[in-house]
């Protein structure tokens, strides 16, 4: 592969993973540190009604369905002795409560959580067919259409229409034509009434006003027109264009916010609090259809996932590994058996587990001179070495229970493969090139694995290597990378000392 090829390639490997990342932060909602927190909003519903004692009770509250600027995390009712079930139609959300018999004042609970959503999605709600049918009597005709006339003169699109409308209705010295009509109708009640009788499509949404610590809030109307393919908000007081950020939509399907049989007198009243959650978790429960939720570990079984958060960590000891041995120039006993090691670390934590490996690795080195008497075949030699380091592991286990040490028990998470080889070959190395060089290559083993296990165990490196798994792209182009380099390692320059000095 040519230089420019390679480099490219390397490249792309890095823009990819950093991408996707960010993509799955940005469609998921993860967050990129970990321990961040974001806003939450519990809203309780508390319906108040008397029942009448001779009859069953069936009570039917609007709930929210579609809230432009949040997510629904969660509802909940508390109704003892009540059944409840949510009942869906035409994109509208009704709760029901059903009782047999019931006498007296009752209460009735409904709380949900809402998060802000950052990526709202579109306005789903298809138009009415047709604006609604508007009835006045005589005088109230002539006043509307006078008013309308007024408003229209000034106005050049629908939202500009319903903007005027709603500015002669709320005018403090308001014309006879907007006295006579407020007279018989409530304000969001003649504004939907004018604005359908001018043409547009329009209803009214109920909007709850979000301020933390609140009690026994009430609803706010809002009047929404139809206009250029979407829903257009406006208040009805100020005539402002919009939803303003601190209010959530409860209903917008026209109903009645409360319906009840068998009893009477409802009250509706909501109190509010805000919260901070982790970001993680809302992250967590809000699954969708992308590609990212889909194809999530967070879906696998927990002992799954567990062993997956220790695999993701190992392309981190792997640089590590490669960054030492390639750019520094430190000899270990094996390629990667210190990455291993430091896997076993995160186990059993960093002392224990040298202790741990440094006896198992010169109990084996003495056993292991005793076979070299033996003459041996190098088969059984190995597999005699692999008993031998089992026992080991259970006697120093047994040992640290009786002691007191948990961490004595965890001793078994250390490869038995990997260190009956190691014990092999500097049992070799011994014999060949004597104990410096032993230790040597045990020591350098040691020190890359204690910095590849202070690399893994950080918070932040095991965050994104499990939430964001696409990351260790940027890792392979890394190691990549460091293959092709061919100069001089650190620990090499120092044969050139003798030549700086001169």
């Amino acid at each position: 592969m040519s230089r420019p090829i390679f480099y490219g390639f390397i490249f792309s490997l890095i823009v990819i993973g950093i991408l996707t990342a960010w993509m799955r932060h940005d469609v998921t909602g993860i967050p990129l540190k970990p321990g961040e927190q974001t806003s939450a909003w519990l809203v309780e519903a508390k319906v108040d009604f008397r029942a009448h004692g001779d009859e069953p009770v069936l009570a039917s509250l609007n709930l929210p369905a579609h809230t432009p600027g949040y997510k629904l995390y969660f509802e909940q009712t508390a109704s003892p002795g009540y059944g409840f079930s949510i009942i869906e139609s035409d994109g509208a959300r009704r709760g029901e409560w059903s009782r047999r018999e019931a006498d007296g004042m009752q209460t009735l609970y409904y709380k949900i959580q809402i998060v802000p959503d950052p990526n709202p999605s579109s306005e789903s709600e298809r138009p009415p067919e047709s604006s609604l049918e508007v009835f006045w009597r005589e005088s109230d005709r002539i006043a509307a259409e006078n008013l309308l006339e007024e408003a229209y003169q000034r106005s050049s699109t629908p939202q500009s229409l319903t903007r005027e409308v709603i500015k002669l209705v709320a005018e403090t010295n308001r014309n006879q034509n907007a006295e006579l009509l407020l007279a018989n109708h409530s304000r969001p009640h003649l504004l939907e009434k004018l604005l359908s009788h001018a043409g547009l499509k329009v209803r009214v949404a109920m909007a709850l006003e979000l301020e933390d610590a609140r009690r026994n809030q009430e609803l706010i109307p809002m009047i929404e027109i139809y206009a250029d393919d979407e829903w257009v908000v406006f208040d009805p007081v100020s005539g402002e264009q919009g939803l303003p950020s601190n209010r959530m939509f409860w209903h917008r399907d026209g109903g009645s916010l409360i319906d009840l049989m068998g009893a009477s007198g409802a009250q509706v009243n909501f109190s509010m609090l805000e919260q901070r959650v982790p970001a993680l978790e809302l992250a967590r429960a809000q699954t969708g259809d992308s590609v990212f939720d889909l194809l999530s570990i967070h879906h696998l079984p927990i002992e799954e996932q567990g062993v997956f958060k220790l695999l993701l960590l190992l392309p981190v000891g792997a640089l590590i590994t490669v960054l030492l041995r390639v750019l520094i120039g430190i000899r270990t006993s094996g390629t990667f058996m210190p990455v291993l090691i430091a896997l076993a670390f995160l186990q059993t934590s960093l002392i224990p587990g040298l202790v741990n490996f440094v006896a198992i690795v010169a109990i084996g080195l003495l056993l292991r001179s005793y076979l070299s008497s033996l003459n041996l075949l190098l088969v059984s030699r190995i597999a005699t070495i692999i008993v031998i380091v089992v026992f080991i592991v259970g006697l120093m286990s047994l040992i640290g229970y009786q002691l007191g040490f948990n961490t004595g028990m965890t001793v078994a998470f250390f490869p038995i493969i990997i260190l009956a080889w190691t014990i092999e070959r500097m049992s070799i190395l011994w014999e060949e090139d004597g104990p410096k060089e032993v230790l040597v290559q045990g020591g350098g083993s040691l020190l890359v694995a204690i910095l590849a296990y202070l690399a893994m165990q950080l918070e932040y490196v095991g965050y994104l290597s499990f939430n964001f798994p696409e990351l260790n792209l940027v890792l392979v182009a890394l190691i990549m990378l460091m293959g092709r380099y061919t100069g001089y390692r650190l620990l090499e320059l120092r044969r050139f000392h003798a030549l700086e000095s001169k």
